[in-house]
């Protein structure tokens, strides 16, 4: 089951901030001035063993002039739709203001779990004050400090509690799952009809139509599994919501319930954003990936057409390129089936198992030939080498000092595992393990 945060509040209040914190990472923009984050961010976090995905939302604005400000808070609206938690961010310093008010009106009308999060609480003499949002009429309230971190730890533990419990007595399909995944109207219903052999989803030249999450058995030519669509019918009172932004929402559930996603790009639009941000999401989900260039018939071609394409598109999606890539027309069926032989392949790929003697065998040779760089005169030795029992492709390497190994290392012991083995359309996770510690 994927869970999914969101993180809402008016500007600078420190929501992007506390989004790097969660995730590790620098990706959203810092900046003293308000609405700077309009852009969607996603990333994911892990808390007691808890996965999830999170989402660093603009800054809510209400009776702007603004057209950004206007998007944001549809985009707001969206996230606060269909995520499972509400991270409420305000700012201890300016205290409550009309647009807190405003954005606390509406979490207290939703059925949802709403934390409110006290920001910038960053010494004892700003407890007191956080007090004052207990007026704001949301009970579950925390002081953090999104700069140096203090409160996160309890403000997580609960976050991670409230979300929804999976019935263990649910059947779970043995069957591989397929997400068909891709920009608005890139041909995602198009290419799953022309493969089941009816209009199973409803199709229409306008962007946006697909919303909901269609499971499809596939049962023809000797194949068995289950196609996921993101597909279903548009209401016209939503006419108005951020399809792009509406899309990766409905792409982060599907990709956290698959096997294999089948990445579909619009060959006259070419590789964008929207279509790296999805790769993105595929490859941090370690989920096997197939890339179909759709509407190939309709793109004007030369004798290199493909080549070149292709090799756009690699560059692209660099560092992560072992990828199968098709040229595809769901329109005319050219090579659609392909893209389920394909599939079925990475799926293999991704549940393929080296048994602990051969992967020594052959990547402690590989390490002889090439040893890791020496750091400040240490000289790190690797000893052994397994596959840990994960549903992803996943390798711990045993050696003296693991902090010290090198990134341009950990490329090179990928590369080496991908010549010996067939894991293309596979993300792959290496860790580095001290053996010393792990024979205690």
């Amino acid at each position: 089951m994927s869970n999914i945060a969101a993180i809402v509040g008016r500007p600078n209040v420190g929501k992007s901030t506390l989004f790097n914190r969660l995730t590790q990472q620098k990706k959203a923009i810092i900046h003293e001035s308000s609405g700077v984050t309009r852009d969607r961010h996603y990333g994911k976090s892990v808390w007691n063993g808890i996965e999830f995905s999170l989402i660093d939302t603009g800054g809510y604005v209400v009776g702007s002039d603004d057209i950004f400000e206007d998007e944001i808070r549809k985009q707001v609206d969206l996230a606060i739709d269909e995520s499972d938690v509400i991270l409420f961010v305000v700012d201890v310093m300016t205290g409550i203001t009309d647009l807190d008010e405003s954005v606390a009106k509406i979490l207290r009308k939703i059925d949802k779990p709403v934390f409110l999060v006290v920001n910038k609480v960053d010494n004892s003499s700003l407890q007191y004050d956080a007090n004052i949002f207990y007026k704001l009429g949301l009970k579950d309230l925390f002081n953090i400090s999104s700069i140096n971190g203090s409160g996160t730890g309890d403000f997580l533990d609960k976050v991670v509690e409230s979300f929804p419990v999976k019935d263990n007595n649910e059947e779970e399909s043995e069957l591989p799952k397929f997400a068909v995944v891709g920009r608005p109207n890139a041909g995602k219903s198009s290419l799953i009809n022309a493969l089941i052999g009816l209009e199973r989803n409803i199709v229409t030249p306008i962007s946006g139509t697909t919303r909901d999450s269609i499971n499809t058995h596939y049962n023809k030519f000797g194949h068995d599994f289950i196609l996921v669509d993101t597909a279903g019918i548009r209401k016209k009172s939503k006419v108005s919501e951020n399809i792009e932004f509406y899309s990766v929402m409905r792409a982060i559930r599907a990709i956290e319930n698959s096997d294999v996603c089948l990445l579909i790009i619009d060959a006259l639009r070419g590789v964008e954003a929207q279509d790296l941000s999805i790769y993105s999401l595929i490859q941090k989900n370690s989920k096997g990936v197939v890339v179909l260039i759709n509407k190939w018939d309709l793109y004007e071609k030369n004798t290199d057409s493909i080549k070149k394409y292709e090799e756009n598109i690699r560059e692209k999606l660099a560092p992560f390129n072992d990828v199968p890539i098709l040229f595809i027309s769901a329109l005319t069926k050219q090579r659609i089936f392909k893209a389920l032989e394909t599939s079925i392949k990475v799926f293999k790929n991704r549940r393929q198992r080296i048994s602990t003697p051969e992967l020594n065998r052959v990547m402690l040779k590989e390490i002889e030939n090439y040893q890791p760089p020496a750091h400040k005169g240490k000289y790190i030795k690797i000893k052994f080498v397994t596959q840990l029992p994960t549903h992803a492709p996943t390798f711990a390497f045993f050696c003296n000092f693991p902090k010290y190994i090198k990134d341009s290392y950990k490329r090179y012991l990928e590369n080496k595992l991908r010549s010996h083995y067939d894991f293309t359309g596979v993300p792959l996770k290496l860790f580095f393990r001290n053996k010393s510690k792990e024979k205690k």
